[in-house]
């Protein structure tokens, strides 16, 4: 269910049309808000969009305020001038008076796509750990904003998925979102295919092309791998950055483009730029708003969501027999996995399981070979079974001294061991110790 905020001096009146349309809205009745500070009337992170009426006072401030922490859709009495001001100030639609259900339902419909409707995440970017949600948040405050992004983290954890929703939660979202990947293009056609070219500026040139940022004017530019671009690509596209300008080869004049940047790396480019290897004004410029996506091995908790969401994805590609879920036995294989690979393994290995499961549920042997061959098999041996008894005695005590070491928080402790916490918690219940 998303939350709705609603600033307006009739806040109440407009909230039953909204009940009407299947949500409760939160309202802030600008008469009785008083003398109460702008930034207080969109208490930021707990609201996915809201309705600001421009017939309250001060209606300027409570958008620029409103529209860092989620989309806004105006509405007023007709006036074409203060729509076209609040469009101008970040206003993502604009409705004008009286308000029908009919119309809430159509806009709300309308940005759906756009709002944090899944309390997960946006729309294949899973997670309810901590570390995600951290994520979520930046991507919201990314996208409300203008400034460049830089997205960090191993290889496979879903950078250019970041990217792309901040563009589809942003003003630009109509817009294009133009991906380019900067190790493709070589150093001999990196102003070619940038910039572009004008007719018979060189051989061969026999009519004028527009390069990928003239084509993206308007929109969002994400560069993937940008830590891996030569000298010269870091040179041509700072100056696109600080002038906000290119020049077609054999062309005349500088042409102004509107662009938002965003970048990704897997690389540290702060230790590059140390070593010489990358500029570093370049980094600054890039690097306003930096998010890092943790490694999979460090959100733990998400795999089984995640892992359920691959099987919704890639269901459909087994003609011959429905796939529903995975049992047990199977998750708990794919909870004990390292995943260096990140979440791009986690899907490949989903992916291949639908491809060999033969029930409706994924079992253990449907995985691949290097998954099950962590699971060891049993000894039945007496003296094994010796062994076996005094290792899960000296387990027990371990895990018991540190959940006392953390004052029972099964976190921490985990932590205090080298574990992750749904291992810690299976061993709690195998071992029958009291938390």
């Amino acid at each position: 269910m998303l939350n709705i905020l609603i600033i307006s001096d009739e806040a109440k009146g407009i909230a039953s049309l909204f009940k009407s349309t299947g949500y409760t809205p939160d309202t802030r009745d600008m008469k009785q808000a008083g003398t109460a500070p702008a930034n207080a009337d969109a208490a930021s992170d707990n609201y996915d969009i809201a309705f600001l009426d421009l017939d309250t006072e001060n209606w300027q401030e409570r958008l620029l305020d409103a529209r860092h922490s989620m989309p806004v859709i105006a509405f007023s009495h007709p006036d074409l001038h203060r729509a076209v001001e609040a469009l101008k100030l970040g206003a993502g639609d604009y409705l004008e008076k009286p308000l029908t259900a009919d119309v809430l339902s159509e806009v709300i419909g309308r940005h759906k796509k756009k709002i944090l409707s899944n309390k997960y995440g946006f729309d294949e970017i899973i997670g309810n750990s901590a570390p995600m949600q951290e994520v979520f948040g930046l991507i919201k405050k990314a996208a409300a904003s203008e400034s460049n992004v830089l997205i960090t983290g191993e290889s496979g954890t879903g950078k250019e998925l970041i990217a792309r929703a901040i563009h589809r939660w942003s003003p630009r979202s109509e817009r294009s979102f133009t991906t380019i990947n900067c190790t493709a293009i070589p150093d001999t056609l990196l102003e070619s295919e940038l910039f572009g070219f004008e007719k018979g500026s060189f051989t061969g040139a026999q009519y004028t092309k527009k390069g990928l940022l003239e084509q993206a004017d308007g929109g969002t530019v994400f560069f993937d791998e940008i830590g891996d671009v030569s000298p010269l690509f870091q040179t041509k596209v700072l100056r696109v950055l600080q002038e906000g300008e290119i020049m077609r080869i054999g062309g005349m004049r500088q042409i102004r483009v509107d662009l938002r940047f965003i970048t990704a790396t897997n690389r540290d480019l702060k230790i590059a730029c140390q070593r010489g290897g990358f500029r570093e004004d370049l980094f600054y410029r890039l690097n306003v708003i930096n998010i890092h996506l943790p490694p999979l091995r460090e959100r733990m908790e998400d795999v089984a969501l995640l892992a359920k969401h691959f099987v919704q994805k890639h269901a459909h590609k087994r003609k011959d027999v429905l796939i529903k879920c995975i049992s047990g036995e199977a998750l708990s294989l794919l909870l004990e996995h390292p995943y260096p690979g990140n979440v791009r393994e986690l899907e490949n290995i989903i992916e291949r399981s639908i491809s060999f499961a033969n029930t409706s549920e994924i079992l253990p042997v449907d995985l691949p070979p290097n998954l099950r061959q962590a699971q060891a098999p049993a000894r039945p041996r007496a003296s094994a079974q010796r062994l076996k008894d005094a290792l899960s005695a000296v387990e027990k005590e371990t895990i018991t001294a540190a959940l006392l070491e953390s004052g029972g928080n099964i976190s921490r402790a985990a932590t205090l061991l080298g574990i992750y916490r749904q291992q810690l918690q299976r061993k709690i219940k195998q071992h029958n110790i009291a938390v």
